[in-house]
């Protein structure tokens, strides 16, 4: 006779998965590097950056409560490397690198 091992707990499998997942500001990030990436030789703007990341937070943050817009913008912005004499491709890896943190 084998023994059936105890189905995990749901509530724990729902906290790995969500604890699992990148925050709002990483997956804003992570899709201004994504739109970036479509033109990765074009040299990297301040118009450029503040385009990008309107769109991004347009696309991961539109739905969701002004808090949680406002307090993810808020750990992005001071994150954002800085604009230098980099293409969009290189600042897209930056980007990366900084949602790695957020």
């Amino acid at each position: 006779m084998s023994v059936q091992p105890a189905a995990p707990d749901p509530v724990d499998v729902a906290l790995r998965v969500l604890l699992d997942q990148p925050t709002y500001a990483a997956q804003t990030a992570l899709t201004m590097a994504a739109v970036l990436d479509l033109t990765p030789g074009e040299p990297m703007t301040y118009l450029d950056c503040a385009r990008v990341a309107n769109l991004a937070a347009d696309a991961i943050l539109g739905r969701l409560p002004a808090v949680v817009r406002e307090e993810s913008l808020a750990r992005l912005h001071p994150a954002l490397p800085p604009i230098g004499a980099v293409t969009h491709g290189e600042y897209a890896l930056h980007l990366r690198n900084v949602a790695k943190g957020l």
